[in-house]
């Protein structure tokens, strides 16, 4: 198998932008109308957020041909599998009695090979993102009550995806942050792109990409580029709002900000649901 014809790269924002909204497989989940706290005004909780290790399954049955490994994905997990198998490696339906030579096929390419081993080296402990995601997810329930915590999973998935929207649940595929300085990704993204697929990137493109799905654009999705990248400028600030530091920069953040500076007490629902905030005529 040719490793290039595995990699789906998006050239830019826009598509990767584009490409979320088409994927987003999981019923609309509606927040509610609540006004932000400012972050001394959160109240302390014991909400502890723990990824599921979904990857390590992944990995001993893709390495090692071990079925058992395969059967407890399917059991344990049998959406996330779905998911992998059908909606994003595109080999055929889970229940086909040849999807799981199928997959296992599709795996040994040398290139996913070395990705996989990398990615189980980098992430042999997710403490650190058990916190961060813990933290975040502690803010956000303070600004919205109904604010719902999904089963949150680690996979491998072919450089398809970065985080993937599913039913109750949300998957980090870690061959997507293994470093800017991966020797792979040279060859297929750019460098402002590679500058967001590390680490540290993690909880904030699953909270952005969870907010919006929370929050999709209200309005159709052939209107206008520029709503689009409003849309995202508005969760991306949010995102900035709740880890403390400016993750994402783009016009459209500083006009998001710019806006809520003189609207502080605008709600998340109002924020992310109005299309007619008057935010770019700040």
């Amino acid at each position: 198998m040719n490793s290039a014809s595995i990699i789906n790269v998006s050239k830019c924002l826009h598509h990767f932008v584009a490409a979320f909204f088409i994927l987003i497989i999981m019923g609309m989940i509606t927040g509610c109308n609540y006004k932000l706290k400012p972050f001394d005004e959160v109240e302390s909780d014991t909400l502890i957020v723990k990824i599921q290790r979904y990857d390590r399954l992944e990995s001993l049955f893709l390495t090692t041909g071990d079925f058992s490994a395969l059967q407890q994905m399917s059991t344990d997990f049998p959406n996330e599998t779905r998911t992998l198998v059908e909606k994003i490696l595109c080999l055929g339906k889970v229940d086909d009695p040849e999807i799981n030579n199928k997959l296992l096929a599709f795996y040994q390419d040398s290139t996913l090979q070395a990705i996989i081993t990398e990615a189980e080296l980098q992430y042999a402990n997710v403490d650190d993102l058990n916190s961060q995601l813990s933290d975040a997810f502690h803010i956000l329930k303070s600004w919205i009550p109904n604010f719902k915590v999904p089963l949150i999973y680690t996979q491998i998935c072919a450089l398809d995806q970065s985080i993937v929207v599913g039913d109750e649940s949300v998957g980090i595929c870690l061959d997507k942050y293994l470093g800017e300085k991966y020797p792979l990704y040279a060859k297929y993204y750019d460098d402002e792109q590679r500058k967001m697929m590390k680490r540290e990137y993690i909880v904030p493109d699953f909270i952005c990409f969870y907010l919006l799905s929370l929050y999709p654009p209200p309005f159709p999705h052939d209107d206008s580029q520029k709503e689009m990248d409003i849309h995202m400028g508005k969760a991306q600030w949010l995102v900035n709002k709740v880890m403390g530091k400016q993750m994402f920069k783009s016009i459209y953040i500083e006009k998001v900000g710019a806006y809520m500076a003189k609207h502080p007490h605008t709600s998340v629902d109002q924020l992310m649901k109005s299309n007619e905030l008057p935010i770019m005529d700040n």
